[in-house]
C-alpha cells in the first residue's frame, strides 16, 4: 500500500456551512447516512452545503466485503418509523433531490426491497417535487424484489459494480459481478422513465484494460450514468490500496466512458456512488444543456 497521500488527494478542509444544521436533524430522528457510516471524504464538503446520503436499515451490514467500513454482524430489526423520520429529515433540510441507499440485509426476506419503497412513499408523500435515487444492494439478484424496488417509482436506480470481475472474490465475497449487471439491464428495461447509474472504485489493482472492459458491460447494461473514484482503504483490516490513480488518468477514463454512450460520467479521485448526483440525474434529463457546458 503506497504510504503517503499524493497531493491531488490532499483535500482542503470544506466551510462548515449548514453541517451543526444537518448533524442536529439526523441526531433527533436517530438516522444513519452512509457518508458517516462509510467514512467518506466528502462528508464535511456535503454536510456544509446541506444534503447527505441516508443509509436505510441500521448501521450494520450482513455481507462482508472487503473495501467498506462500515461495520459487519448481525442487524437489529428494522425500524419501522424510518420512512416516515427520512422524509422528515429531507423537508426539514429542503432537500429537493434524495439518494437512498442502504446496508445489505440477507437476513431480511425480500433484502429490505420493501422499506425502499415504504421511504419512497413517504417521501412522495411529504415532498412531491423531489427526485429520488436508489443505490441498492444486489438484493440477492431476485426478480421479485428488485420489481418491489423499481415499482416505487425512484429517478435513478444505482447499483454499483464497484471492482472488476477478477478482484471480486478478494473484494467482494457474497457478491457476484454478473448478477450486479443482470440488476442493471433489468432496471434499465423496466421503465423509460427510470435512468440507470452505476459506480467503479480505481486503485484496487485493476488494470486500465480491466477497468475499460468493465465499462462496456455497464453501457451494454443499459447504465446512463458512471461514477469513477478512487478507492482509499479505511483501514489494516480492509482491502489495501494498490496504487493512487493520477487524475490524467481519471480524464482518460472520462473520456472514453463517454465515447462508449454514457450520458453523464463523474471522475476524479474523490468521486464516490452520490457525489453530485442531482447534477448527474439533471445532466441527463436535459442532455442539451450538458452538452454546452462540457464545450465549454
Amino acid at each position: 500500500m503506497p504510504s503517503r497521500f499524493p497531493s491531488h488527494l490532499r483535500k482542503p478542509i470544506a466551510p462548515s456551512g449548514r453541517s451543526a444544521e444537518v448533524e442536529n436533524i439526523l441526531a433527533d430522528l436517530h438516522l444513519n447516512t452512509v457518508c458517516r457510516e462509510a467514512r467518506c471524504p466528502n462528508r464535511c464538503e456535503c454536510y456544509g452545503s446541506g444534503t447527505a446520503t441516508f443509509l436505510l436499515l441500521g448501521g450494520i451490514c450482513t455481507r462482508r466485503c472487503r473495501f467498506c467500513a462500515i461495520s459487519k454482524g448481525s442487524p437489529l430489526p428494522p425500524d419501522p418509523d424510518e420512512p416516515e423520520k427520512v422524509a422528515l429529515a429531507a423537508d426539514s433540510m429542503g432537500l429537493s433531490y434524495i439518494v437512498l441507499t442502504s446496508v445489505t440485509r440477507d437476513d431480511l426476506a425480500d433484502g429490505g426491497a420493501a422499506h425502499f419503497a415504504l421511504t419512497a412513499e413517504a417521501l412522495k408523500h411529504r415532498l412531491p417535487g423531489a427526485a429520488i435515487e436508489f443505490l441498492i444492494p444486489d438484493l440477492q439478484g431476485r426478480t421479485a424484489f428488485l420489481e418491489i424496488v423499481l415499482q416505487a417509482g425512484p429517478d435513478v436506480l444505482n447499483h454499483n459494480v464497484e471492482t472488476v470481475p477478477r478482484l471480486y472474490a478478494d473484494v467482494r465475497p457474497g457478491a457476484d459481478y454478473h448478477r450486479s449487471l443482470r440488476i442493471l439491464t433489468q432496471a434499465s428495461g423496466f421503465s423509460r422513465n427510470i435512468i440507470t447509474k452505476s459506480g467503479l472504485m480505481l486503485g484496487l489493482g485493476e488494470t486500465f484494460e480491466e477497468a475499460d472492459s468493465v465499462m462496456r458491460d455497464l453501457r451494454r447494461s443499459g447504465c446512463s450514468i458512471l461514477t469513477l473514484g478512487q478507492y482509499l482503504s479505511p483501514g489494516g483490516e480492509h482491502y489495501p490500496t494498490s496504487r493512487y490513480v493520477e487524475p490524467a488518468e481519471f480524464e482518460e477514463h472520462r473520456i472514453h466512458a463517454l465515447a462508449m454512450g454514457f450520458q453523464h460520467v463523474e471522475s476524479g479521485p474523490f468521486v464516490r456512488s452520490s457525489y453530485k448526483a442531482r447534477e448527474a440525474w439533471m445532466a441527463c434529463m436535459n442532455p442539451q444543456h450538458s452538452e454546452q457546458k462540457e464545450q465549454s
